[in-house]
């Protein structure tokens, strides 16, 4: 008789979570297309507000990309990569995450749209976040959080919106939201 002992570290029922985890939500919020541009588009400004970003430095810069570095931190994790945002002014921000050692992929893409028809200072705004981490256990770490690190990261924007711009136009609605 031979017995098969599989063992993996922190799995539950034999699944693996080394997998990408995907995120969208589209919200109508009280700032305009390009109060929302503004922020999401200032990395290096990211270690001002963001949650877990502890150093973001823009390393090139043009007018329809730059080259970031940024230093990210949850403990027990504390990664920094290179990301490479694409711009397209007051309309969307993509950032893919390059030369990182903690993620397998890390992309995000801001679209901004005008909002309420004749009313100033609103927009619909739709962030997808994709990643997948290198390590299993970050993974399963990752999975444990993941909406309370999108929460988060979401409410940071429109924290440093009221910041800047003032009270918002409206109350934020979320109009569509998927994860897996």
């Amino acid at each position: 008789m031979q017995l098969n002992l599989k063992r993996c570290f922190f799995s539950f029922s034999g699944k693996s979570f080394a997998s990408r985890k995907e995120y969208t939500a589209t919200k109508l919020v009280g700032y305009s297309p390009d109060q929302m541009y503004n922020i999401v588009s200032d990395v290096g400004n990211y270690k001002y507000f963001l949650p877990f970003c502890k150093k973001s430095d823009i390393l090139f810069k043009e007018t329809e990309f730059l080259k970031g570095k940024l230093v990210i931190g949850f403990p027990p994790l504390v990664e920094s990569y290179i990301s490479h945002v694409t711009l397209k002014e007051n309309e969307m921000v993509k950032a893919i995450c390059k030369d990182s050692r903690l993620f397998d992929h890390l992309i995000t893409i801001w679209q901004f749209s005008p909002g309420v028809r004749d009313t100033n200072n609103t927009a619909v705004v739709t962030f997808y976040l994709s990643f997948q981490f290198k390590s299993i256990l970050y993974s399963q770490m990752a999975n444990v959080i993941f909406n309370e690190l999108v929460h988060k990261m979401e409410n940071a924007f429109l924290k440093e919106a009221r910041k800047r711009y003032g009270k918002a136009s409206l109350v934020t609605q979320t109009l569509k939201m998927t994860k897996s």
